[in-house]
């Protein structure tokens, strides 16, 4: 089972750290050890819930698509820019990042070879 669990969104689960917690409760409660998960939080949430959730063994996704901030009042310029920051808050961690082909295999997807555009 994939899970994918969003933060910060306008009537849906909040942003807090708590919210992050809970939602892994409850995965561990309903599926064991038997899940992949990933975090994305919205907006101001983007980074600390995505180091909060690979400190606790989730998959992260970070992109302008999900948030417009790099930090606090400072707009990202690409989701480039996020995808290098998170990586280099998670390596400062001790925390393996997968490369491109990696999280393809993990997520077992066809990559761009298999598809049509």
């Amino acid at each position: 089972v994939f899970i994918q669990s969003v933060f910060g969104i306008l009537g849906g689960i909040g942003g807090d750290p708590e919210d992050l917690m809970h939602m892994h409760r409850t995965a561990q409660r309903l599926f064991g050890d038997q899940f992949r998960w990933s975090i994305l939080g919205a907006g101001k949430n983007q980074l600390p819930l995505a180091t909060i959730g690979a400190a606790m063994g989730a998959n992260v996704r970070v992109g302008l698509e999900d948030s417009l901030w790099i930090g606090p009042g400072q707009l990202a310029a690409s989701s480039a820019e996020q995808v290098t920051r998170i990586r280099t808050i998670l390596e400062a961690l001790n925390i393996e990042v997968a490369t491109p082909d990696e999280a393809r295999d993990i997520l077992d997807l066809k990559g761009a070879a298999g598809t049509a555009f």
